[in-house]
């Protein structure tokens, strides 16, 4: 089965805007310029399906500059709340198992 990716949505760019870009550049490899632009259209995908750790990370980069981020099941397209424990207690509404949905359940501890 393939596994769910993840998406980091930038939300609002927050009051440090060249924070924020500074952030976008990072994670995306974006110019500059285009970098400013992604963060003008707020709310955007910054990131396409990825590993829910790296999108955790990219979402914590965001928001550390000041930025509003949040992550996002391809799966499902919920919302996940970052932290330990469940990430969305609610049954997965895509067509796969609740048990295999990592909206649903954390990853396995490795």
């Amino acid at each position: 089965m393939e596994e769910p990716g993840f998406r980091v949505l930038l939300t609002s760019a927050g009051d440090r805007k060249m924070d924020a870009v500074r952030a976008i550049r990072t994670i995306t490899g974006l110019s500059l310029w285009n970098s400013r632009l992604l963060l003008d259209r707020a709310p955007v995908a910054v990131t396409g399906p990825r590993w829910l750790e790296a999108t955790d990370e990219a979402a914590r980069l965001l928001e550390d500059a000041g930025a509003h981020a949040t992550v996002v099941c391809d799966w499902c397209d919920r919302t996940i709340t970052r932290g330990a424990g469940l990430l969305d207690p609610a049954p997965c509404k895509g067509p796969w198992p609740a048990d295999a949905c990592r909206a649903s359940c954390p990853p396995a501890a490795g």
